[in-house]
């Protein structure tokens, strides 16, 4: 089982050191696990409650590359009986209201590493001479193809994007460091283009995904 401690070791965007990729897919709810994290910049510390998915990496949960990757696109889709009265007034019987959700990538690497990392309990990897080609250790085209491709039924997705109004008091502005939407999914379509060939190391996609919320 993954911890929090392996999941946050996988958060290797320079750019972004102490918040997490945008987004990660993965088969089960997971648990939530507590920890200290560190800032190795500023040396403060803050406490994490992380959903941590069960399993292995590339098995069980994928941690999404934001490499090259677009926005992240949201729209509700509102499901309600709406119908008008006699009196001319509307009335509305409201049932949930679902996300359709769509992102893409442009010149993905398609593949994250020269090699297999063999991450270790801590998230890192000893493989000697290893290389990421992505440039947060996120996962690559050929990677999210095989999820695609063995996932027909629904899958959780944690996105980690500022949005504090799922939590409360007065902490709920402090929750950047962590995924902060839990989502059961289907995907509705996954597009992908080979743009360039690589010699002896990767080619580059462009991959086009949708997905609903179950």
């Amino acid at each position: 089982m993954a911890t929090s401690l392996y999941i946050r070791n996988r958060w290797s965007l320079d750019g972004l050191r102490g918040r997490p990729q945008a987004a990660l897919w993965s088969d089960n709810f997971g648990t939530v696990d507590t920890s200290t994290y560190t800032n190795p910049i500023s040396g403060g510390s803050t406490t994490l409650q992380l959903a941590v998915p069960d399993g292995t990496e590339y098995t069980n949960f994928l941690i999404l590359s934001d490499h090259n990757r677009s926005e992240l696109d949201f729209r509700k889709n509102r499901i309600e009986n709406r119908q008008r009265t006699i009196n001319g007034t509307m009335r509305s019987y409201h049932v949930a209201d679902k996300l359709q959700i769509s992102f893409s990538w442009d010149n993905l690497p398609s593949r994250s590493f020269n090699k297999d990392p063999m991450f270790a309990a801590s998230g890192v990897s000893n493989v000697q001479d290893l290389q990421d080609y992505t440039m947060d250790g996120g996962a690559g085209g050929v990677e999210l193809l095989d999820w695609y491709e063995n996932h027909n039924g629904a899958f959780w997705m944690l996105l980690a994007y500022d949005k504090y109004n799922e939590f409360e008091g007065e902490d709920r502005y402090d929750y950047l460091g962590q995924y902060n939407q839990l989502l059961q999914v289907y995907f509705t379509s996954f597009d992908y283009t080979v743009v360039k060939r690589g010699a002896r190391n990767h080619d580059l996609w462009n991959i086009n995904v949708s997905l609903e919320e179950a």
